[in-house]
């Protein structure tokens, strides 16, 4: 797959210690991730973006804002089903910044999300009440991007969720799939989130390709 200088962009999601191995929030082998997109940067991406969740203390998504409450089970709250999660990327934590050993020369914006004390934000460009936007889409397009390459943790909830919402803006999508990780909670029938991701993506028109296929 051929990339276009000029108006392709990679958008790095998430790529921060607390969900590496050992981390609050760990999504398996999600440290893999790490030299793979560096290979990108160093490569045929000339732009980039990368994420950060970046919560407060006590965040309504933490199970621990909710007594009797463990992670992993899910809440409802104003703007539906919430996950409960670990505390995690909690704002100025060593968990919280950009890999250490992630590139990031060629990395234009880093977008903080989570930071709404009653709202989740797994996607890069609206909080998950589908309302208040990050304005991701309007730098986007103020810098002439039209297509985004995605990649970074976890597959199944912020690059799923940044992929839905690139597409619903208008841009063409692509999944780097062995530059992803995700969580995987199972879902029954053999299946796990991961697995419904990728039904929602593709069925949206999201392309998955290996990082071998990307090239200049």
């Amino acid at each position: 797959m051929r990339i276009d200088p000029v108006t392709d962009v990679l958008l790095a999601v998430d790529v921060q210690p607390d969900f590496m191995p050992g981390g609050a929030l760990a999504v398996p082998d999600g440290d893999a991730v790490v030299p793979v997109l560096n290979r990108l940067l160093a490569g045929p991406f000339r732009h980039a973006v990368a994420t950060q969740d970046w919560h407060p203390p006590g965040h309504a998504s933490f199970a621990s804002s909710h007594p009797g409450r463990v992670p992993f089970e899910s809440i409802e709250v104003a703007y539906g089903t919430q996950t409960l999660w670990p505390d995690h990327c909690v704002q100025g934590t060593p968990g919280a910044a950009l890999h250490a050993g992630l590139e990031q020369s060629r990395i234009e914006l880093i977008l903080r999300k989570g930071l709404h004390p009653a709202v989740d934000s797994y996607s890069a460009f609206r909080e998950n009440d589908r309302a208040t936007s990050l304005c991701l889409d309007a730098w986007l397009r103020a810098r002439g991007f039209r297509r985004l390459f995605l990649a970074g943790l976890a597959s199944d909830y912020c690059v799923a969720w940044s992929a839905e919402d690139a597409v619903a803006a208008g841009f063409a999508v692509v999944v780097v799939e062995d530059a992803c990780r995700g969580i995987g909670l199972p879902t029954g029938a053999g299946r796990t989130t991961i697995d419904q991701a990728r039904d929602r993506l593709q069925a949206a028109g999201v392309q998955f390709v290996g990082s071998a296929a990307v090239n200049v």
